[in-house]
């Protein structure tokens, strides 16, 4: 936990009270003691310091001032493939973490339909896992996660609208470009399930402007593609 989030409902007159895990952290990874101080941010919002004023087995109390702006978001909206629950924690954490604001998790012909009933789908598990990449990342600013589980109306229907004015880029193994660098304007960027999207969805997605690429011979994890896939193309990580 690299910075200590705090809801706009627990900051009361410049001071927040912290139980559960939060206070566990304070007491046993940083082992602080009254009078130090602690990153802190609040959600949506600025960060700073708290200072610790009060430590027991209860409740941590802290003096907090914000006036530091989060670091800028990435202008990349992420369009990806629903992962395997047991992976999609992980990827929600490193994707928030990379400073991605806007995430899209769609539906494809190799995404099993059972990954749609997991409870890491539900608002608050979602949350939870945005939570622990912003404190990774030391960010207040949570991300938009949309679910989309119908590819052909998504594509057809909303996508052309979303990819307006964005430079719109699928990663595909077998396609014959290889990842751009640096890139610069805002982005919209399509990753499949492991192996790819099917021909026929890379087809619809060029249909509305996309352009292929790959990132090499091997076949990646997805939660391994898409940190190497985002350093290779935005210079601002």
């Amino acid at each position: 936990m690299n910075l200590i989030l705090l809801s706009a409902e627990e900051l009361h007159q410049g001071r927040a009270l912290l139980t559960g895990r939060r206070l566990d952290h304070i007491r046993s990874v940083h082992r602080a003691q009254v009078g130090d101080s602690l990153r802190v941010g609040q959600i949506n919002g600025l960060m700073g310091e708290g200072v610790l004023i009060h430590l027991d087995n209860q409740v941590a109390e802290l003096e907090v001032c914000l006036n530091q702006p989060p670091p800028k978001p990435l202008p990349l909206t992420l369009l990806l493939a629903l992962p395997r629950p047991k992976m999609l924690k992980r990827v929600l954490q490193s994707v928030t973490a990379l400073g991605i604001k806007n995430i899209i998790l769609l539906n494809s012909y190799r995404v099993e339909k059972s990954y749609w009933q997991s409870p890491w789908l539900n608002d608050d598990s979602i949350q939870q896992q945005l939570l622990l990449g912003l404190e990774q990342a030391r960010d207040t600013q949570l991300p938009e996660v949309v679910l989309e589980k119908r590819f052909k109306p998504f594509v057809e229907d909303r996508l052309p609208r979303l990819a307006e004015g964005k430079r719109c880029l699928v990663a595909h193994p077998g396609c014959a470009e290889s990842a751009p660098h640096q890139i610069q304007e805002s982005s919209l960027l399509a990753i499949g399930p492991e192996g790819g999207f099917i021909p026929y969805e890379v087809e619809k997605l060029e249909q509305t402007g996309f352009e292929g690429f790959h990132i090499g011979p091997r076949i990646q994890r997805v939660e391994n593609a898409i940190p190497l896939i985002v350093g290779k193309l935005m210079d601002d990580l």
